[in-house]
């Protein structure tokens, strides 16, 4: 069967003035230097907006999960209270209402930091909340990571909108780098410092001191500038909800039709899932398995992030040499096999080096099929929705593993550590499937256009 190739949709003119106007290839841009990129003040302001977005994805995820389990809540409570993180796979269904309503006092430091900074007090709130009430008052707590998941998710809707619209196309590349980087610094501190210091100091403390953190950064986003163009929002919300959620999704049906568009949102829902059912049970089975927390710290927290950026950079590597088709392929076969990894754990509990192998296989694998994973869904999206889109199935991605990791502590009082990690492997099976029924039927976006192509990849 001939693949179904990618259809530009049709232009309006007020389309294509304002691409010409904003930074399509015949509108005029300057060219700046890696100096003039990071040196530029928002490439800071991006570090401590990185930094606020990564801190609170830990203390309602694995973290919490671990000072749960000390306090003596069972693995089916834990894998139940994990549906809080769902917010971040649902986050663009509030998108617009962030994007064009304006909040009460808050919206006079403008749209932008208005909303982050209301998120980032909602977040303050919720974590001296947790601090305070501790899994004793378990429903009530249960309640504050909810909050704290929401604030998470809507901190990361308000950065990448802030990104976009803070600097010119050009230097876009330099703002992810140092947003990078503070969110990778935020994940330490919330995982590996807060675990490492929770084997010395009771878990409220821990937690009012990530809040201290939080503080912090809040200066920081009173002392951003505001993007000239994010007070400019004439939409309706009712608007906003077509082009934003309800457009994408046609758009993305009119290019891929009947089964082929179903198989894609299938797969896209399906490729990562043995990846992401590991992670609510993964700290629970490390504190089985007899590690103190400041060992899960040190090698799952902190030498596992940098195996993962290794990892990423591997998977970048081999897309550029190998094509995205390729590298997915692999990553996909190479994250649902990584699971196996432990059922050498379970079968020597304890052991520090096994354990040091494990977390490096798991976390290069997560690492390369990450990237694989942000190619192909780029070249997947249509350029007018590239950042609904995205975001769009970016949250499909996520979707299914975190409603099948909210049952893990089910399955794994039911079919123990050992069943469960074979069945998170053999859940990698239809996404395989999906892939090579989906290869002969779908052509990707060409995303290194030769001489004889256009700039958006086509003849």
């Amino acid at each position: 069967m001939p693949k179904t190739p990618y259809q530009p949709p049709e232009t309006d003119p007020v389309d294509a003035a304002e691409q010409a106007a904003e930074g399509s290839p015949a509108a005029t841009r300057r060219s700046y230097s890696l100096r003039e990129a990071f040196a530029q003040p928002a490439a800071l302001t991006l570090f401590f907006f990185g930094f606020t977005s990564g801190l609170p994805f830990l203390l309602v995820g694995g973290t919490v999960s671990a000072w749960l389990k000390e306090g003596g809540v069972t693995l089916e409570t834990i894998g139940l209270i994990s549906y809080a993180t769902l917010t971040y796979s649902l986050k663009f269904l509030w998108s617009p209402a962030v994007d064009r309503l304006r909040l009460p006092l808050l919206h006079r430091l403008g749209q932008r930091r208005g909303w982050l900074l209301g998120a980032q007090l909602l977040l303050l709130a919720s974590l001296l909340g947790m601090a305070f009430l501790t899994p004793q008052d378990l429903p009530l707590f249960i309640g504050f990571i909810f909050l704290a998941a929401f604030a998470g998710a809507t901190q990361d809707v308000v950065v990448d909108a802030y990104r976009i619209e803070i600097a010119p196309i050009e230097t876009q590349g330099a703002l992810a780098a140092t947003y990078t980087l503070g969110y990778r610094l935020a994940l330490l501190a919330s995982g590996a410092l807060a675990l490492i210091l929770a084997d010395h100091i009771s878990w409220p403390e821990v937690y009012q001191l990530m809040a201290l953190l939080l503080i912090g950064v809040m200066v920081a986003t009173l002392l951003a500038r505001e993007p000239v163009h994010s007070e400019a929002r004439a939409a309706s919300l009712t608007g906003a909800i077509e082009d934003g959620v309800i457009g994408p999704f046609r758009d993305f049906f009119q290019r891929y039709r009947g089964a082929i568009g179903v198989g894609l949102l299938l797969f896209i829902g399906l490729f990562k899932i043995s990846d992401q059912m590991l992670g609510v049970m993964a700290v629970p089975f490390y504190l089985d398995s007899g590690f103190t927390k400041t060992q899960i710290g040190a090698v799952s927290k902190i030498f596992g992030v940098w195996i993962g950026i290794a990892g990423a950079f591997i998977g970048g590597a081999t897309v550029v040499r190998f094509g995205i088709e390729r590298t997915l392929l692999a990553g996909i076969v190479v994250g649902g096999a990584s699971n196996l990894l432990y059922l050498l754990l379970a079968m020597h509990p304890g052991d520090i080096t096994l354990f040091t192998l494990v977390i490096s296989g798991e976390n290069f694998a997560g690492g390369f099929l990450g990237t694989a994973a942000v190619a192909w869904l780029s070249a997947l999206v249509n350029r007018r929705y590239t950042a609904t889109q995205y975001a769009l199935f970016s949250s499909l991605v996520t979707l299914p593993g975190k409603l099948i990791g909210g049952l893990s502590g089910f399955m794994v009082a039911s079919m123990s550590y050992t069943g469960f990690f074979v069945f998170s492997t053999l859940a990698v099976l239809p996404a395989l499937f999906l892939f090579f029924w989906l290869r002969p039927r779908v052509a990707l976006a060409d995303t290194t256009p030769g001489p004889e192509t256009s700039p958006d990849g086509h003849d």
